[in-house]
Parts: structure tokens; sequence; C-alpha cells
């Protein structure tokens, strides 16, 4: 996906033709989310296959291993699908990693709570046909969607079962520090020090949830938080290094062009025509 952003519908035909011809699992570079109004999906992530009907939430975070293949029930199938890169919402996206790392489908309950994320849906989208789109917008509809996803979470859990296991926990409160300081120049230890752990129990972690060591979370970070400045600022390159702690642009650069397969400049360049044409 090229776009920084987008959203449109699945309905009948549209859901007819995808079963009828389903992808292999595969991963993508962006992430998704799915509120199911009318219909199933059949959804294999992390190595099982789940069905769920409507209403539901299912949200398909970057890199994991899946495949949808939405359904009809009764005759019927209406999901929105949101697709965003991570820069969108940079803020957001790794705490959506630790909330859905193991539950990436929800069914909800029809009535007043759910019809709240159909609306915001719908506005998304109105927004989106405007004549000139307002990101800014965009970015807080999304934000109060996944608040409220949330809050419907929570109410799914277990009152007598803690939450999140230990480890999630400790990944979330990773998170939280990383959040505080990840335009610093700290590494491993920092963190680890911060949970009261070793930098070894930590990458275990870190492994454990996102297939990834601490140092290369902290580098994502980075690297999510520098493309959203490329796109929403006119901050220079080097400004920009500077801001998340990198001493030399030259070594930024080459992170950069490294994890992006680009550099910034034509990162830069190439996202001014391809946010929501």
């Amino acid at each position: 996906m090229n776009k920084l952003f987008h959203i449109f519908r699945v309905d009948e035909e549209e859901a007819k033709k995808i079963s009828g011809q389903p992808d292999e699992p595969h991963n993508h570079e962006f992430e998704e989310l799915l509120i199911g109004i009318e219909g199933e999906l059949e959804h294999f992530i992390d190595f099982n296959t789940t069905k769920i009907q409507s209403p539901f939430v299912s949200f398909v975070t970057k890199g994991k291993v899946h495949r949808v293949v939405p359904k009809l029930h009764n005759g019927k199938c209406d999901i929105w699908a949101i697709r965003f890169k991570s820069e969108f919402i940079p803020e957001t996206t790794f705490q959506l990693y630790s909330f859905y790392h193991t539950q990436a489908n929800l069914e909800l309950e029809k009535g007043h709570c759910f019809q709240r994320l159909v609306t915001l849906c719908e506005m998304i989208y109105a927004e989106t046909q405007q004549d000139t789109t307002d990101l800014s917008i965009i970015r807080q509809l999304l934000g109060v969607l996944f608040t409220m996803i949330e809050a419907e979470r929570k109410k799914l859990e277990p009152q007598d079962e803690p939450i999140q296991k230990t480890q999630h926990i400790s990944f979330g409160n990773f998170l939280t520090i990383l959040e505080e300081n990840y335009r610093r120049p700290f590494g491993v230890e920092f963190y680890a020090e911060k949970l009261f752990m070793s930098s070894r129990n930590l990458n275990i972690i870190c492994q454990n949830i996102l297939a990834q060591s601490v140092s290369e979370i902290i580098e994502t970070r980075k690297l999510i938080e520098a493309k959203n400045l490329l796109i929403s600022t006119e901050k220079t390159i080097s400004e920009i290094a500077y801001e998340l702690g990198y001493n030399e642009n030259s070594y930024f650069s080459n992170v950069f062009k490294k994890k992006a397969g680009q550099s910034p400049g034509k990162f830069r360049e190439e996202m001014k025509n391809r946010l929501i044409s």
C-alpha cells in the first residue's frame, strides 16, 4: 500500500470475490483494522484459523502472517476496512501491538457501543471524500476509534484473571518508557534498569512479543517518528536526525535507508504525492 491512510468497505459482492479466490497466508507493511457490521470473518493468524461473526473488530499488526476471508452470513456482509502506515499515528502504534498481540479478534455485542464505532468509520470515510482531506482530523478520529475499541476489549477481560500475563505487563511498561525516551541516545541497559530486570530478560520478552530485539524496537520507533516528521513538518533531515538522538546526519540517513529502503529525502518526496491520492 503506497497511501499513508486508506479506508474502504467490503460488501456482499466483494466478499464473494475474495472468498472465491482467497490469498495465501501473507504479511504486509501496514496496519489493518476491520469493523464487521454484517457477515462473518475467517481469520488465519498466529497459525490458527478462527471464525467470528458480526459484530466484530479485528486488528492485524504490520508484519504478522495472516489470511482474512470475509464471508456472507444470512446473505449479508458489511465490513469497514482501515489500513494505515505505522507513522500515521506513531504515538499509538506500538501500544496497539501490545494490546492485540494475543487477541487479534474481538466479538462484540450489537447496540449503542458498537454503533459508535460504525459512526466513527463513517465520519472518517466522509473526511476522505472532501476536496481537501484534513489528515489531522482523520488522526484524531482514528485515535478515538481505538480508544473506544480498547474500552470494549477491557469489558471482555475475565474479572478473576490478570488483564495480561507478566511479560505483557513488562512489555507495556517498556513501551511507556520508550515513548518518553526514544528521542534520547539510550540503549538496552537503560530500559532494563528502569524495569528492574536484566537486558537478557527484556530482550527475551521483546522477542516473544514482537520478534525483535530491544535495540531493533528502539530503532523501529525512531524510524516511525522520522517518517512522521518527514511527512508532517518542514524540518530538515539534519534537524530530524538531531531531534531523534543521532549525532551524525550521515549515520541517521544510512540507518533510515537500510530500514526503509530509500533515503529520507526520497521518502519525503514520494509521500508528498501519495498521502491520500
